[in-house]
């Protein structure tokens, strides 16, 4: 529901549906919700279409009543067209209205605060916890920077972009940034706040700005450090920040050549490449075609490494907790 707070708080009122139980296959997960304004528009998706339009109707009659529903929708055998999931599994959604209470916990969540939100229907307690996004650092304001900031904050990223010179690094040539930083990278990194959640793409191809500023961030408890350049240029890095006193343990964790092997080119190739690789890193994915593999596509995200910035919805009997 975090990700459609901005739209949500622009409403006069609405009607919301989250989430709140996954059994067997489904293709969204828990936490993930769906909206429905005041004129009928909608926005999100709880089941990537399987039962959106059921969801829907729910939706407008709880706008209409007040009154949350808690609905189940699973597979039907008699035909896959029916109401249900075709994917096998089934889902619980909770659809709820507007009240300050909510607008109170978006806003705060809207402003980068961590919390967590109460949900009560049909005798049950349910707790959404928000986390703020996590960061991604872009340092070079090269063409692939644009790229690369604009798919980040498509997946959910609060981007930086990160350069010392003042004429590449402007917020005209990054509109999908959150932020433009004129300073030197390592100075800025040293400075700035970082979590086991944020991560760091170094797009330089300048050893007086990467270097430094590599260090720095393997240095640190990152949940991603990446470079791009070619294999020629990654081997010389290695070279350099070996010199500069790092350690075999900690150059294992830089992903350079950064990306996954997709064959492109172009900035936005290349930014589609290194976004597929964070994905990857945050889920445990293996890159591999899913043509190729015979393991479930959804799986739970792993717990050692780039926690997901997605909600976690946890349902309760006749208890509550919650958690910040």
């Amino acid at each position: 529901m975090r990700d459609l707070a901005s739209a949500l708080l622009s409403w006069d009122r609405f009607a919301v549906a989250s989430v709140v139980a996954v059994r067997g296959s489904a293709p969204r997960p828990v936490g993930a919700a769906m909206a429905v304004g005041p004129s009928g528009e909608v926005i999100g998706s709880v089941s990537g279409g399987c039962v959106e339009a059921e969801v829907y109707d729910l939706a407008c009659q709880v706008l209409s009543t007040s009154e949350p529903v808690l609905a189940s929708f699973g597979y039907s055998d008699d035909t896959a067209f029916a109401v249900g999931l075709t994917c096998g599994g089934s889902l619980d959604v909770l659809v709820q209205r507007d009240s300050p209470a909510l607008r109170a916990a978006l806003s705060a969540s809207v402003a980068g605060h961590p919390l967590s939100v109460r949900f009560e229907a049909e005798g049950r307690v349910f707790t959404e916890s928000w986390m703020p996004p996590p960061r991604l650092l872009v340092f070079g304001a090269i063409d692939h920077a644009a790229a690369v900031a604009e798919i980040a904050r498509f997946l959910g990223y609060h981007v930086t972009v990160c350069d010392a010179r003042p004429v590449f690094a402007t917020p005209e040539r990054f509109p999908a940034a959150h932020s433009v930083v004129v300073d030197w990278p390592h100075r800025y990194l040293a400075s700035t706040h970082t979590d086991a959640d944020t991560a760091v793409v170094v797009l330089t191809h300048d050893p007086k700005f990467d270097i430094p500023v590599l260090v720095e961030a393997l240095s640190r408890p990152l949940a991603f450090v990446g470079a791009l350049g070619s294999r020629r240029t990654h081997l010389e890095r290695l070279d350099r920040l070996r010199e500069a006193g790092v350690t075999e343990t900690a150059l294992a964790r830089l992903r350079s050549p950064m990306g996954l092997d997709l064959g492109g080119r172009t900035p936005a190739e290349t930014a589609v490449s290194i976004a597929a690789e964070l994905v990857a890193l945050r889920h445990g994915g293996t890159g591999l075609p899913l043509s190729d593999l015979t393991t479930p596509i959804h799986r739970s995200p792993p717990t050692s490494i780039h926690r997901s910035p997605a909600r976690f919805l946890l349902a309760q009997r006749n208890s509550l907790t919650t958690s910040s």
